[in-house]
């Protein structure tokens, strides 16, 4: 009976240990720490090569890719329990360039620790930021402009810019086209993306997750909403998709574009 009483105490003992570390390393997890977002442009299951590599659409228009640039900004993490940090706004653009290695992935400082399972983000800058000009921008206004990513200093920003040749079954000669998105009359063409993490990203004073995220390009005309360059070519000018009633469509399809591929905890 007394062998009994004394495990039967032990176990008790034990599991309130445990309970304890428990608690304790969840009460641990204090400070700010850093995240990286990494964005690798992909063309359906390829991994994009610029200038060289032929993508081939549902509508079989083939393109080659020479420029891909979007604003990514508002940047918002969910924790496992809920609650969200916001990113500072004012710290929160970012250029995604496929040509430049600084324009591939982007480190974020003073996150507060903890276990994060979401991720969510801008394309382009929202309205509201945008009426706030330098207060609201900062430095990023002559950054994007330097970048290209401007329409002009009082049309705005090109939220999303895609550049390149396609040639199609009517198009047979390789012929430049261009989509440009941003605010164009009434339609402002901004959205957000939110994003499940496979894994959690577990930011700590001693870990930097790194969130790898797949920018899928086809997406951009081959996806929900259907767009052939071949119909929007403008004889010796070729295809400029930079306004009217397919911009709008265009934005839809952009905010599918992303996927989460996996999550490092280093």
């Amino acid at each position: 009976m007394k062998n009994i009483l004394y495990k039967a105490f032990a176990i008790a003992a034990l599991s309130i240990s445990l309970i304890s570390c428990s608690n304790d390393d969840s009460e641990n997890i204090s400070g700010n720490g850093k995240i990286t977002l990494k964005f690798d442009n992909a063309f359906g299951a390829n991994d994009l090569i610029l200038n060289t590599q032929g993508n081939t659409t549902s509508n079989n228009e083939v393109l080659k890719i020479s420029l891909v640039k979007y604003i990514v900004s508002n940047v918002v993490f969910t924790k496992a329990d809920g609650s969200t940090y916001v990113y500072p706004k004012s710290k929160s653009y970012f250029i995604a360039d496929e040509a430049t290695a600084a324009g591939q992935q982007f480190q974020l400082s003073d996150i507060p620790a903890g276990d994060y399972t979401k991720v969510k983000f801008g394309i382009g800058v929202d309205e509201e930021q945008w009426k706030l000009g330098a207060a609201g921008q900062g430095d990023f206004l002559a950054q994007a402009d330097d970048a290209g990513m401007m329409w002009s200093w009082a049309a705005g920003y090109k939220f999303f810019a895609l550049e390149g040749n396609f040639t199609s079954p009517t198009v047979t000669a390789a012929t430049p086209f261009m989509i440009h998105t941003g605010k164009t009359g009434t339609d402002y063409n901004y959205t957000e993306v939110t994003l499940d993490l496979p894994t959690k990203a577990l930011v700590r004073t001693d870990i930097t997750p790194a969130i790898h995220i797949i920018t899928d390009l086809s997406k951009v005309i081959d996806g929900p909403n259907k767009i052939k360059l071949s119909d929007n070519n403008m004889g010796g000018m070729g295809a400029m998709i930079m306004g009217g009633a397919n911009l709008p469509i265009i934005t839809q399809n952009i905010n599918t574009m992303f996927r989460v591929d996996h999550v490092h905890n280093d």
